[in-house]
């Protein structure tokens, strides 16, 4: 069959958008060129977004006498309260006082074809934690600072986009192009020497937590796909005319490389090749995953993991993935339910996944979202909500993680979990938006210098870490 020139550019052109990459058009390589020896041990960070925000109000609950009688007071009259009976205890034990987690992270979760456990083990066994209040902040801030405006506050508090840039930046006083994530892969690149996949995997599409200053992300296919089925070429098979339709591109690409578009368009489509190449097999896991959004993207993620084992040879890598649906104004009672218990399910899979490899204590997994919500409540009835506040509830995960207790800097109530009380010393104002007292800075400097950022570079991932004491929270070993 006969093909225009137009065909032709287009379908070799597919190669470009393979594998997904965000660079700039000065940084093409996948490697630092001047990479030193990479470290003897594995280590890797995934991060597990939470689109939307989540309502840590009911995530994490007092579950003491005074505690759950101040949680009660604001939130049952609408009937946002869960029920004390439903919670399930745990007890921090640098607080001392026993707490409650909402009912979908309990131990074993029904599924019409698999039991799926829920995270609750693994705080048991001291494999997760909690940070609590945390958020951006520009520098520490008391509730007479912020309503006095004496201390610079992030910009655009309570807007979505803004609050998810700051997040995925790390930097909250002003707009950032690049996420603490590829920052943290600039400063880290070398210890994966010149192997061909980049060491930022997003499983769902390109964020900027990913983009570095010259980290180029890749973004992959969530199972089911088959993970050799990736990044294929479409039009590039074993036929004659095929064939010669690959002969002819690899040609036209040693063509008029001067140019820098010309350049990086053929790096990036050999960029392209090369990693559909390295992905040549679908690794099979033991590991039985739920098949949920989330579930999905994790077990991909474990295939990496696994075929990394057997053939990549990366000391260092980090992930990207979402959950969205917390963006909770109506009908929290419900989604919350459905939206905990799918990452409940899917977190514990994927640590169990991590021990089925034999690198449990080199992943850590971690959870970030846009921001914590009112502890008043919006709307009332079956559409009861929340909406958009602050300082959230955090879940650290992985063998490293020095699980079974709560971890933040204390607020002015003594605590690090906030005073649940409406104008209370934590309030911005009347209706429960938690000032943080752990910045976004503390909690991924503490993450990223686990993963082997060096201390001298925490200020060129974190511009603003500086700020608050200690630079790191101490929940990882």
């Amino acid at each position: 069959m006969k093909q225009s020139r137009r065909d032709f550019l287009c379908r070799t052109g597919q190669a470009l958008g393979a594998a997904a990459f965000a660079s700039g058009v000065k940084q093409f390589g996948l490697v630092n060129a001047l990479a030193q020896s990479a470290p003897a041990d594995y280590k890797a960070l995934v991060c597990i977004f939470l689109s939307g925000g989540n309502d840590g109000n009911n995530t994490v609950v007092p579950n003491d006498s005074a505690g759950y009688q101040a949680y009660s007071t604001v939130r049952n009259a609408s009937g946002l309260a869960l029920a004390q009976s439903s919670l399930i205890p745990i007890t921090p034990p640098s607080i001392g006082a026993q707490f409650g987690l909402h009912p979908s992270l309990s131990p074993e979760v029904a599924d019409p074809t698999q039991q799926f456990k829920g995270l609750l083990p693994l705080w048991t066994a001291q494999k997760l934690a909690i940070v609590c209040n945390v958020g951006p902040l520009v520098a520490p801030m008391t509730r007479t600072q912020y309503q006095n405006n004496t201390v610079p506050k992030p910009y655009q508090l309570f807007s979505h986009s803004d609050q998810v840039a700051q997040q995925q930046t790390g930097i909250s006083n002003v707009r950032s192009q690049t996420g603490w994530g590829g920052r943290t892969a600039d400063k880290t690149g070398s210890f994966n020497g010149g192997t061909i996949l980049p060491m930022v995997i997003s499983l769902a599409g390109i964020n900027i937590f990913n983009q570095g200053m010259t980290t180029s992300p890749l973004g992959i296919s969530p199972a089911p796909t088959a993970l050799n089925q990736v990044l294929v070429l479409n039009g590039f098979g074993s036929g004659a005319e095929e064939t010669a339709r690959r002969n002819s591109m690899d040609f036209l690409r040693t063509l008029d490389q001067t140019p820098a578009l010309i350049a990086a368009t053929s790096n990036t489509t050999q960029q392209a090749l090369n990693i559909a190449q390295a992905f040549g097999v679908d690794p099979t896991l033991t590991t039985v995953f739920p098949t949920t959004s989330l579930g999905n993207q994790l077990k991909q993620v474990a295939k990496v993991m696994k075929l990394n084992q057997t053939s990549l040879g990366l000391q260092r890598q980090i992930f990207f993935c979402t959950l969205g649906g917390f963006d909770t104004h109506q009908n929290q009672l419900t989604s919350q339910v459905t939206l905990l218990g799918q990452l409940s399910q899917a977190m514990k899979a994927f640590y169990d996944a991590t021990v089925e490899l034999g690198i449990d204590s080199r992943v850590t997994t971690f959870t970030l979202s846009d921001f914590g919500r009112t502890l008043q409540p919006s709307g009332s009835g079956g559409s009861v909500g929340t909406d958009h506040a602050w300082g959230n509830h955090l879940f650290v995960m992985g063998g490293a993680v020095k699980g079974g207790d709560f971890y933040g800097v204390a607020g002015s109530n003594g605590s690090v979990f906030p005073a649940l009380q409406l104008s209370g010393p934590n309030d911005t104002d009347t209706r429960g938006r938690w000032i943080p007292t752990t910045s976004t800075d503390q909690y991924a400097a503490t993450l990223a210098s686990w993963y082997g950022l060096a201390a001298a570079d925490l200020s060129y991932v974190f511009p603003l870490v500086g700020n608050f004491s200690p630079a790191t929270l101490g929940f990882m070993m």
